[in-house]
């Protein structure tokens, strides 16, 4: 693929008349959709004065070369255009549309481009977060990728102003109000991909920190087979999940995938014989024939308070979003003893540390007994990038450290232009599944010891540095990320 400066086909014509240039080796490749006219083609060969081929692409197959070929916008010219030319920086009052496409915008203000280029560039490198963050002397944008955050780029500060004014006003928010937090969304298309941005900005001492956070709707919604779950947990897991009653917790720290796990499941359920309500802060993705309400504090809509008003909805199946506070879980487990399977997710470190938390709560050791039908704690860890990992013989400490012994080959990470030089690519979940039976039941009935109840648990399953521990046999992680992520006492 040539850089983006070689393009020489205008976007917009390449979207409406379908054609795209592939490569641009002597005959010029263009790609080109069923739909594409004779007269398109002998302009495009006119634009490009070179003999050209044609491949012929489906639909879906022109869209995300269209999107991959110009999304790579040069950043580092729209950045130094943005510090370059002041004039325009202020005249950021024009209101955009609800909806638009970035690869098909006419506006050249360097800052607007600067924005563009910047959720381009994110959303090319898979990022999640996109932090836009004010020093005393410089504007730092970094990018979130794979859970780590990196510096993309270095920005004169008094730049911080008029980048947070113009995100404000795509989001809606009152650019006035610069000593209070406030919170937003907007949707935009980068080609054929659908992205919904959600915005949240913080009053520092140098100014505002805005985080943008990416929601790609292509990636949101997985099945549970594709979560990454062993085949004995899957089976588990979608088992629990057809108990007419009962409460299934997903835990883990803030980051660890819980909302996908939660949205694989709603989906696994979603069919016309069941009404499935959610209570959700922030709704991240919409689920057709679902139906998700927002928490709003503000207006006295609360986890507790929602929860509430959804059970007079007459649903089947209820999905928290995270239970907080005593009132949230009296009322969830009241759900499940009526006849509700409620999901929801509880901050812990562990499956068996859920049921503590839960105690902690105030809710009777009994009703725990009775209403907690399964317990899903995940983690997420980088996957290797398969191109450059490079393979070594770990030490004893570091098996000892995986509770593992014996030889083994371990990779790590190295680094490569796929990888963009980082040696990861993507990440994969670590799980622990703990399924309720009897002597569970009687073990959190009696209030035995968390080590007590993990020791019975995971006398069959995987806990979360067994499955870790797999995936660094396996050559899909390093053991370096799985140590950082499982390290618990009493590990060997």
């Amino acid at each position: 693929m040539s850089e983006p400066e070689q393009i020489s086909l205008n976007y917009s014509f390449a979207k409406q008349w379908g054609l795209v240039v592939l490569d641009y080796a002597k005959p010029v490749r263009i790609g080109i959709r069923t739909d594409t006219k004779q007269e398109a083609i002998l302009e495009a060969r006119r634009v490009l004065s070179a003999p050209i081929s044609l491949q012929k692409l489906s639909h879906s197959e022109f869209d995300k070369a269209l999107s991959k070929t110009y999304a790579s916008s040069g950043l580092e010219d729209s950045a130094a255009d943005a510090t370059r030319d002041q004039g325009d920086l202020y005249s950021l009052a024009d209101d955009v549309p609800q909806t638009e496409d970035l690869l098909d915008s006419d506006d050249d203000a360097p800052i607007i481009r600067l924005i563009n280029g910047v959720i381009q560039e994110a959303i090319r490198l898979r990022a999640s977060d996109i932090h836009i963050e004010p020093h005393e002397t410089r504007l730092s944008v970094r990018f979130r990728i794979d859970g780590v955050l990196r510096e993309i780029l270095s920005l004169p500060s008094h730049l911080s102003s008029v980048l947070v004014s113009r995100i404000k006003v795509m989001a809606r928010l009152d650019i006035a109000k610069k000593r209070m937090p406030q919170d937003g969304r907007f949707s935009l298309n980068l080609g054929s991909q659908a992205v919904d941005v959600r915005i949240s900005t913080l009053p520092s001492r140098f100014g505002e920190r805005v985080v943008l956070r990416l929601l790609n709707k292509e990636q949101a919604l997985l099945g549970v087979n594709e979560l990454g779950m062993s085949e004995d947990m899957t089976t588990v897991f979608s088992k629990a999940l057809e108990t007419p009653n009962g409460i299934i917790l997903v835990t883990g720290p803030t980051g660890s995938g819980k909302t996908t796990t939660l949205y694989a499941a709603l989906s696994a359920l979603n069919e016309a014989s069941r009404n499935i309500l959610t209570v959700e802060d922030p709704i991240e993705y919409v689920l057709d024939g679902i139906g998700q309400t927002q928490v709003n504090n503000k207006t006295g809509m609360s986890f507790s308070a929602g929860l509430r008003a959804i059970l007079r909805q007459d649903p089947d199946v209820v999905m928290v979003g995270e239970i907080r506070d005593p009132e949230t879980a009296s009322i969830a487990v009241q759900a499940s003893l009526t006849g509700h399977l409620v999901l929801s997710t509880v901050h812990t470190n562990s499956a068996v540390a859920a049921i503590t938390r839960l105690r902690d709560m105030g809710v009777e050791k009994f009703l725990l007994a009775s209403t907690v039908t399964a317990i899903v704690a995940q983690r997420l860890v980088r996957r290797l990038c398969d191109d450059c990992k490079q393979s070594y013989i770990p030490d004893s400490t570091e098996l000892k450290l995986l509770g593992l012994s014996g030889k083994h080959v371990f990779y790590k990470a190295h680094g490569c232009e796929k990888c963009h030089n980082i040696g990861y690519l993507g990440r994969v979940g670590l799980y622990e599944t703990l399924v309720m039976d009897d002597q569970l039941r009687s073990l959190i009935h009696d209030g035995a010891r968390e080590q007590d109840m993990e020791k019975y648990a995971f006398r069959e399953m995987d806990t979360l540095l067994q499955s870790g521990a797999k995936h660094v046999c396996s050559g899909l992680v390093s053991s370096e990320e799985v140590i950082k992520v499982c390290r618990q006492s009493g590990d060997t």
